[in-house]
């Protein structure tokens, strides 16, 4: 019988040079290429206070690092980020052997804002130096996304108004059994409990009562009507998806045909995409070349779509309702009735922010 060397992957203590584990023509490679010598982030100094006095921060150049690379690699979280900077060696390279601890992260990610719209527009200069972006076409799409927002607080301010009228008159009628039941001999933890109750219902409705101070109007939709609101997330939406009713918004990306760089991402709180044609179209004015072709699937066709594209001159291509029904090409589409998950990450630009350094690796740039 043949013999082989026993191969042992148990913990040990190692030399290793971090600068040599990002390997040329890799993307951790061409991001942290990127971030160090060509995008200029001076901007988020301004979230500091530290020139003379207080503690020292992680570099953003840093965060932002290790963040994208995470994204890349399916990791999301921020306690998922901070064990990786740990255990992992492209983490720990990238990271400098920092171990920032996830609130680090979390807070870092939470007060980004609309930083990340320059940092995507820096990373597509760069695609577009470096000819990645051809300009021939661009095609338009999305997916609906669910938001970290609850489908039960959504609706009209009557729907608010009604529900905050409920949750009184139930902590009045419970205050009214307390205290009846308070002439009797009760045990001290069934009391308790009954107090825990009636303090939530009288802060629901509280809560209920302040959203309607702040928000004096309903949302409206495109054609006027009110739109449900959310009292947790109150530029979501619901919409209605193959898996279901979800909170959250619709994502929208154009991506240029050459290599499929995304030019332009958004997040709106419709379900409706002919709303988010024009918007992205807009958008995109200062990125396409005269002859510019924009694509669309049937979601974004509409009359009043098509006479806005002819008033601004744009040429498009967009499908209609009915193409497939006259399309012999679509004849036996029954037969594929698997939809994909409509669920699946497939963000805003922060996600897309990712795909384009991604191809600036794949094309050797940074080498």
């Amino acid at each position: 019988m043949a013999r082989y060397k026993h191969i042992d992957t148990s913990p040990r203590f190692l030399a290793v040079d971090l600068q040599r584990q990002l390997l040329p023509g890799t993307f951790e490679y061409a991001l942290n290429y990127l971030l160090e010598h060509k995008l200029d982030l001076a901007f988020l100094d301004a979230k500091f206070n530290n020139d003379l006095t207080g503690a020292t921060a992680y570099p953003p150049a840093m965060l932002l690092k290790v963040i994208l690379f995470a994204y890349s690699q399916g990791i999301v979280s921020s306690r998922g980020i901070e064990r990786a900077c740990c255990e992992h060696i492209t983490f720990i390279a990238l990271s400098g052997d920092t171990r920032p601890h996830f609130s680090t992260f979390a807070n870092f990610v939470t007060t980004l804002g609309d930083s990340i719209s320059r940092l995507f527009a820096q990373v597509l200069f760069i695609c577009d130096k470096q000819g990645l972006i051809g300009r021939e076409m661009f095609a338009i799409d999305g997916v609906k996304l669910p938001s970290n927002a609850s489908k039960g607080k959504s609706g009209t301010r009557a729907d608010f108004k009604r529900q905050a009228d409920k949750l009184e008159m139930a902590a009045r009628a419970m205050l009214a059994r307390h205290r009846e039941e308070d002439q009797r001999t009760v045990e001290p933890d069934l009391r308790a409990r009954e107090i825990q109750r009636i303090n939530r219902l009288q802060a629901d409705a509280e809560q209920m009562r302040q959203w309607l101070t702040d928000y004096p109007e309903d949302r409206k939709g495109s054609t006027g009507k009110p739109r449900k609101s959310n009292r947790t997330d109150n530029e979501s939406a619901k919409m209605a998806t193959s898996k279901g009713v979800i909170q959250g918004y619709t994502g929208v990306a154009a991506v240029d045909a050459k290599h499929q760089i995304i030019v332009e991402a958004q997040a709106h709180g419709t379900g409706s995409e002919q709303e988010l044609l024009i918007p992205v179209v807009e958008a995109l004015q200062q990125t396409m070349a005269e002859d510019t072709l924009i694509t669309a699937d049937a979601g974004y066709h509409s009359e009043a779509n098509l006479k806005q594209l002819d008033e601004m001159e744009v040429d498009a291509l967009i499908a209609d309702n009915k193409m497939r029904s006259r399309d012999e090409r679509f004849a036996e589409q029954d037969k594929y009735k698997a939809l994909p998950d409509p669920l699946h990450d497939k963000g805003g630009k922060l996600f897309c922010l990712v795909q384009n350094i991604e191809k600036l690796a794949h094309h050797g740039y940074g080498q």
